[in-house]
């Protein structure tokens, strides 16, 4: 008798994950990785950033398998770990920034070049989407999370204070100050 994956709970998923069913984690991967790459470009700014973050994330989560609730939701859980994943991605490029001030100039100049985010020309949606989410990326961590969770990922007021530890009023807060400063961001052109 073969499963069918897509009709299992994610608890049940999981179960079969830690249990050695490899197509049970591709199931998880399937379902989750749409959410969670666009959690990691929202926050990083960068598609191949945001790639390789949620590549990270998914195998840190099949590690932590053990550990996961199946009474929690299983898209809070991973959005968890994606968060703390596009932090510390985004302490390595604080630390990578700071240390290429002790490069040569010619290295400097390349880690800059490399960092540029290419611009379709002939697509002005893509352009002002990419504007957007250099915008997005700009904002400081404790502005950007509530905004990435709440208005792209979806997620509920009380799934996002969840995610971050903070009290649903947080969440209101630092949503209402995190739109505010991306109008700022925005508005200058």
């Amino acid at each position: 008798m073969s499963l069918v994956w897509t009709a299992l709970s994610d608890g049940e998923l999981a179960t079969l994950s830690i249990a050695g069913r490899q197509a049970a984690f591709a199931e998880i991967v399937r379902r989750y990785r749409q959410p969670m790459f666009r959690l990691s470009r929202a926050f990083l700014g960068d598609a191949d950033d945001a790639m390789d973050v949620t590549q990270e994330a998914f195998v840190a989560a099949h590690q932590a398998l053990s550990r996961y609730d199946p009474n929690r939701s299983m898209q809070a859980w991973l959005t968890t770990i994606a968060v703390n994943k596009c932090r510390d991605w985004a302490r390595k490029r604080a630390v990578r920034r700071f240390l290429s001030f002790a490069l040569p100039n010619d290295e400097q100049v390349q880690s800059i070049v490399d960092e540029q985010v290419p611009i379709d020309d002939a697509a002005g949606d893509r352009q002002e989407l990419d504007r957007v989410t250099r915008a997005i990326s700009t904002l400081p961590a404790n502005l950007k999370e509530p905004l990435v969770l709440r208005t792209i990922e979806g997620l509920s007021q009380a799934e996002t204070a969840e995610v971050l530890g903070i009290s649903q009023k947080a969440v209101e807060t630092r949503l209402y100050r995190a739109r505010a400063r991306l109008l700022e961001k925005l508005g200058n052109r």
